[in-house]
């Protein structure tokens, strides 16, 4: 447990000294808003032992729309700590002790899943993310895995890429999946039921979830980013959302079958052909 209170610690101690500096920077909208959450994830990462290799990398066109699958808190910190980003959240995150705030101050979007009627509103602040130039993540599954697997996408929040060509004077958004495979625990190798102790999922209560991760720490974790494609007009938000799926998918496999830190190389192509021909 002394690992477990030297991190606690630590991580109190940064975090009371960068809550101020990004509320002041998102007030002000500042520059920095952006960069601070990125530090306060990498450090994140380094306190807790988890090591990020990554496949292929982030596109740099704006707007930006990333679709990934989602197994863990962790993946939160693990993808900021990579790239500046606003995530979308269920409403409850909000009313968290603590981790509402930091939500909040990362300026998350929330969505309210027990109010469909309110999936215009969030799409419209979506929007607004990307117009503003913000890479938005949406963990396209609606929910967290087990991390053995890739559940369906799901496509209601994907319209808000539509409603950003109606509002902007553009004529693409860039729509990009992302693959989060947990592959190492401690310099193992993890299975099928050990990857299920590193995931965050079901009726897993988060404080002992999260004990238990900083206690252990040296996760493994790769980030695999995919071919990009483009939304436009013409496309059929449908089959773009089963394309990332797809895509997705098959990445997360890939990792997970390897079980080994992979060596940088291109992501598999993704082509607009299998967009149109996806079911």
């Amino acid at each position: 447990m002394l690992r477990v209170w030297l991190v606690i610690v630590v991580v109190s101690v940064i975090t009371a000294a960068l809550i101020p500096a990004q509320a002041l920077a998102v007030f002000f909208q500042w520059p920095m808003r952006h960069a601070i959450p990125k530090l306060y994830h990498r450090m994140l990462c380094t306190l807790i032992g988890v090591r990020v290799h990554v496949v292929g990398s982030a596109p740099t066109q704006r707007p930006l729309l990333i679709l990934a699958n989602h197994s863990s808190w962790l993946d939160i910190t693990v993808i900021t700590s990579m790239l500046s980003v606003v995530f979308v959240a269920k409403s409850e995150v909000a009313t968290w002790p603590l981790f509402g705030l930091l939500a909040k101050l990362q300026r998350s979007i929330f969505v309210d899943r027990q109010r469909r009627h309110k999936t215009a509103q969030t799409s419209s602040e979506i929007a607004q993310r990307l117009i503003d130039g913000d890479p938005v993540v949406l963990f396209a599954e609606g929910t967290s895995s087990d991390g053995n697997r890739v559940l369906p996408f799901r496509t209601a929040l994907i319209g808000a890429a539509q409603e950003l060509l109606a509002v902007k004077d553009a004529d693409r958004v860039t729509v990009q999946p992302l693959s989060v495979a947990y592959i190492g625990w401690q310099g193992l190798p993890l299975d099928r039921r050990q990857r299920t102790a590193v995931s965050w999922y079901g009726t897993v209560d988060l404080v002992p979830h999260l004990i238990n991760i900083v206690r252990s720490g040296a996760v493994d974790v790769v980030l695999t980013w995919g071919e990009p494609l483009t939304y436009d007009n013409h496309t059929d938000r449908k089959r773009l959302a089963k394309a990332m799926e797809v895509a997705v998918r098959r990445l997360t496999t890939t990792a997970l079958r390897s079980g080994a830190v992979p060596r940088p190389q291109e992501p598999s192509v993704l082509s607009t052909a299998q967009v149109a021909t996806a079911d």
